[in-house]
């Protein structure tokens, strides 16, 4: 996406129209708003479309009407359903008033979700968690790496997605995205994401939560550790319990802040009396 040059199929979009969308995507959470939520930062990626194919005033401000309705899906994605709504709105001008109007609403409506369900369960559900263990892995040992690669690996992926699924979009959206439901390739992706995150959430626990018992038994002249019990019965147990009781508390509504200032007063009093 880089001259602005007509593309191979002689539409009036053009490359340099598609970069402008592009980097016009990433804040469109700037103006969220909880009654229609992302439909100003949405609209906003498209004005360089509807300067474009709208000369007149009163076309203009029907696009933009249009594209303020309510709209949500994950940030890293959104491409994917801005790329077919560009399609429409080129068929719209050119259909000059025999394009059925409607069609693009339900477009993003049909689409909002599907995405979402993908980008939640990739970006937030997995490269995220990924990018957070490694990155919190190697910060913790005072490595530069750490926040580095942490940008990197949540990154490099929502960059191409962002950037590739803008053309996939334009070129090829509704079909692909409909062909994909179809065939039950987005379930699986759905499902493949939840399977690798709960992974590397699961490996996150046992090499990162610390939590151990000091105590130690005294029978017949032998010292038994307690905690090296627990750890015969299974390593880490401890640290998955005690994420289990955490998962437990947010289910039940308790603000995040308060788990995270109980777990430092536990943790400071159990060190002081020798119980943790």
């Amino acid at each position: 996406m880089g001259k602005v040059e007509k593309n191979e199929k002689g539409n009036s979009i053009t490359k340099g129209d598609l970069t402008k969308v592009f980097w016009r995507s990433f804040p469109l959470q700037a103006c969220f708003n909880y009654e229609r939520m992302q439909n100003v930062g949405f609209c906003y990626s498209l004005l360089p479309i509807f300067k474009k194919l709208y000369p007149k005033k009163e076309d203009m401000s029907a696009a933009l009407k249009r594209h303020l309705e309510f709209f949500n899906t994950t940030p890293q994605t959104v491409t994917f359903i801005t790329g077919a709504c560009i399609a429409l709105e080129e068929q719209n001008a050119k259909a000059d008033g025999n394009f059925d109007m409607s069609s693009i609403a339900a477009l993003k409506a049909a689409l909002m979700g599907p995405i979402a369900g993908i980008g939640d369960s990739f970006f937030w559900g997995t490269f995220r968690i990924i990018a957070a263990g490694i990155g919190c892995s190697l910060a913790t040992h005072g490595s530069i790496l750490g926040p580095i690669l942490f940008l990197l690996i949540f990154n490099i992926p929502h960059y191409m997605a962002r950037y590739y699924g803008l053309k996939i979009g334009y070129k090829g959206g509704i079909e692909f995205i409909a062909n994909a439901q179809e065939s039950g390739m987005v379930g699986i992706l759905t499902n493949c994401a939840k399977v690798m995150g709960l992974c590397v959430v699961g490996a996150m626990i046992a090499s990162m939560v610390k939590f151990t018992i000091p105590f130690t038994i005294s029978i017949t002249g032998a010292t038994i550790k307690v905690q090296s019990i627990f750890d015969q019965i299974l390593p880490s147990v401890l640290p998955l319990i005690l994420t289990f009781i955490i998962y437990m508390l947010l289910k039940k509504g308790i603000k995040t802040t308060h788990v995270m200032f109980g777990l430092i007063i536990i943790g400071i009093l159990g060190s002081y009396i020798g119980v943790l």
